[in-house]
């Protein structure tokens, strides 16, 4: 694009957003939100307030004063190991959980319930 062109594109966009402005000017809710900063900020200044003072006054919760610090997540808790014992075969089976091989086939040939007495105290 030529320099020509570049400028005359740079100057119809300064246009359309010279128009916008000027219709951002005469808007009544955007009046209304400066008359508003400007009296807040006179405000401030009379009672020697910051922002941050007035969001804490506000909405305490937002404030960036420091806070109690956060639970610490909680750990689980290590399985124990049980040791079964079959009183059949004398054989032993130490694990911390129900999927081991050995103890589904003792669970499925004499009972879960039965199985579950086997556990060494």
């Amino acid at each position: 694009m030529s320099r020509l062109a570049e400028f005359r594109a740079a100057e119809k966009a300064l246009q359309e957003q010279l128009a916008q402005l000027e219709v951002m000017k005469n808007d009544a809710g955007l009046k209304r939100e400066i008359e508003f900063e400007q009296k807040l900020l006179e405000l401030m200044k009379h009672y020697d307030k910051s922002l941050r003072d007035i969001i804490a006054l506000v909405d305490p919760a937002k404030s960036s004063t420091p806070r109690a610090p956060a639970p610490a997540p909680k750990t689980r808790r290590a399985r124990v190991v049980k040791v079964y014992e079959n009183p059949h075969s004398g054989e032993l089976i130490e694990t911390k959980g129900g999927n081991h091989r050995g103890l589904r086939a003792w669970k499925d040939q004499y009972g879960a319930d039965t199985v579950e007495n086997w556990v060494r105290r």
